[in-house]
């Protein structure tokens, strides 16, 4: 590999680029003609980019029109796309052509592998729209000239293991690419096919399109000749799409603007078109993708909105215009109030912009009632891609948790497979004499559904939901309420509940409660300092013992993730309750009250406290001597059942 700057260098692609490009070339094609549209909304943000560095370097923008211009030679059988716009250093060409999307390449592979078939919608969430030229193209030849600088540079490779890099003659900045197209994709060098796309994907782009077009010129004197003329003719529309009206724009036109500003490949679920008056004027436009993109929990990734200052790009991805629990939306906002020189840091301190981000919050709150209301399938679609997010705001945006309650959705006890309930469907359908809104937490649905916590809730006839999102127990502490109902947890401690005689319990005089209440004390004894206290459960009918959540303490679904950030933490200790009915609690007490020293009652109180932390889902310190003692009482057990048989 050549290091000159003047001489031809060849580069290798990194392993994970060329697995990606194998792909695209073998397999993405089931819907090849979108090479296009990404080659021309490449072009046009290299456009937007020149426009406002042009903001502060007026001189790198010459007598060049900001427009992009296209040409097919179908005797070549090759397509060109060409730019004036912020063009490619040298390095440049090598980082951007040279990677798939930096680091997104192998999140790529892994999706890919994960479909277990070629999918090109894949393509666009990963930041590979330059690599679909080589889905129509067997070489493709790119020669960019950066702006502000006098060097141009030709990169040339097949898609295969290597790429070239040399000079080149350019006498403008900007970005010229050359796709010389493969068998069987000729029909994309024919100035027809090609307008047909532009029209159908980039209309709507601000930017003039011209496609170089054939005319013939009307002969001036009878028998002559008509002469055969090319020209540069524009072939889109060139209005901002969030400019026009709502009512003038058809949803495909919507669905089309979506996929060029996110290069997402599947229509979005939903999207919001506005326009605010006021102390301050801005349009836009909102949509809701379909699938949560891989990143969606990576804070430091985090996407945003684009802005657009008078229809001036001005920044990609602007956090600061959307709240943090609705990162997941897309869209776009043109701002007639900001400055154009906007920067980021002016943005973290900006009053406009802190408006500008309270209404986008309500419009796309706005979009996702529409969708509750209007398509129900759809949006339960959005809550289950987008819901833990969407729960951060009861703590982040308490201003807004009103109308995240009724959008969220729950799994209860009452909910079949697929069944999801609102909080207001909740509340609705409450017996009398019921207090509170309950819920659970543990790991997984089935195993809340099959906690000891719920047997009273449940005797009584009372719904519980079944919270199983790493957030819930922090979303539901900010909810607190909704319409004046407290949400109570099923496994703290405090559970306010009016008593529920346990199984058996009616078959017990007053002697054997009362030596299994006494049998409480030796559970303190045998447990010491890993409980804070152990008393008669009032919640348990069916069960033995449960462990609940003192005042000021977390669900162990909570420790465990608080432990894991936090190595130190310690926590707070549990109450251990026992169900004193119990056949298991009976017999101990008995053989407790009767011999006192036995050598089995510490083993068989271990092994009930550690029942009592697995079915709340907190870790085992010891499980080699839980399995021991398991163990052993399965000896016994078995031993005594072969004398009997024998």
């Amino acid at each position: 590999m050549s290091e000159s700057p003047h001489a031809v260098e060849t580069h290798r692609f990194e392993a994970e680029v060329s697995q990606v490009l194998r792909l695209v070339i073998n397999s993405l094609y089931s819907n090849a003609e979108i090479f296009l549209r990404e080659l021309v909304s490449n072009a046009s943000d290299a456009l937007d980019k020149l426009r406002f560095r042009a903001l502060t370097e007026p001189a790198l923008v010459g007598s060049e029109p900001l427009e992009i211009r296209i040409r097919t030679n179908p005797e070549l059988g090759t397509l060109t796309i060409e730019d004036f716009g912020v063009g490619m250093t040298h390095d440049e060409l090598k980082q951007n052509l040279g990677t798939v999307a930096h680091s997104g390449s192998r999140a790529f592979l892994q999706a890919l592998e994960e479909s277990k078939k070629g999918d090109v919608k894949l393509i666009g969430q990963f930041g590979v729209g330059f690599y679909s030229a080589y889905l129509v193209a067997d070489r493709v030849e790119v020669v960019s000239r950066a702006a502000g600088s006098q060097e141009a540079w030709r990169w040339v490779s097949t898609g295969e293991d290597a790429y070239t890099l040399e000079p080149a003659e350019r006498p403008v900045h900007g970005t010229e690419i050359t796709l010389h197209l493969r068998e069987g994709q000729k029909e994309f060098a024919s100035e027809w096919r090609v307008r047909e796309l532009v029209t159908r994907y980039s209309d709507y782009l601000s930017h003039p399109i011209k496609l170089l077009s054939e005319r013939w010129e009307k002969a001036s004197e009878e028998g002559q000749t008509p002469e055969r003329t090319f020209e540069f003719q524009q072939v889109n529309r060139g209005t901002a799409l969030w400019q026009r009206s709502a009512a003038d724009v058809k949803p495909e036109e919507y669905e089309d603007f979506y996929r060029h500003l996110t290069h997402d490949f599947e229509a979005p679920l939903a999207h919001a078109h506005f326009k605010v008056e006021g102390t301050q004027l801005f349009t836009g436009v909102l949509f809701l993708p379909r699938r949560a993109p891989y990143d969606l929990y990576a804070l430091e990734l985090r996407k945003g909105i684009r802005l657009h200052v008078k229809r001036v790009f001005i920044l990609d991805d602007v956090r600061e215009l959307i709240p943090g629990f609705l990162r997941f939306v897309r869209g776009l906002v043109d701002s007639d109030d900001l400055p154009l020189n906007v920067s980021r840091e002016i943005l973290q301190d900006s009053a406009a912009v802190r408006f500008i981000q309270k209404s986008v919050g309500k419009k796309a709150l706005d979009m996702l009632d529409k969708l509750a209301a209007d398509k129900p399938e759809d949006f339960l679609l959005a809550w289950k891609a987008y819901g833990p997010v969407l729960k951060e705001g009861f703590h982040t945006a308490p201003e807004h948790k009103d109308r995240l309650a009724k959008l969220a959705r729950w799994k209860s006890t009452k909910t079949g497979d697929g069944e999801w309930v609102t909080l207001a469907d909740y509340k609705a359908r409450m017996p009398e004499g019921q207090k509170a809104i309950y819920y659970i937490i543990a790991e997984t649905e089935r195993a809340a559904r099959t906690s000891p916590h719920l047997e009273a809730l449940l005797a009584k006839g009372y719904e519980v939901l079944l919270l199983t999102d790493p957030i819930d127990e922090w979303a539901v502490q900010g909810l607190g309420t909704f319409e004046d109902v407290a949400l109570q947890s099923a496994m703290k401690a405090d559970l306010e509940l009016e008593p529920v005689k346990a199984e058996g319990e009616d078959k017990l005089d007053g002697d054997e409660k009362a030596v299994a209440k006494a049998v409480l004390l030796r559970f303190r004894e045998v447990l010491g300092d890993r409980v804070s206290e152990v008393r008669e459960s009032s919640r348990l009918t069916t069960s033995a013992v449960c462990l609940v959540v003192p005042e000021g303490g977390v669900h162990s679904h909570m420790e465990k993730l608080l432990k894991a950030s936090q190595p130190t933490w310690q926590g707070t200790k549990k109450i251990l309750e026992v169900n004193t009915a119990h056949p298991i609690i009976q017999a101990i007490a008995k053989i407790a009250e009767k011999a006192p020293s036995h050598a089995e009652l510490q083993g068989w109180i271990e092994v009930l406290y550690t029942q009592a932390l697995l079915t709340e889902g907190s870790h085992v310190d010891d499980p080699t001597r839980f399995v021991a003692q398991i163990s052993h009482l399965l000896e016994g057990a078995t031993a005594r059942i072969a004398t009997t048989l024998s």
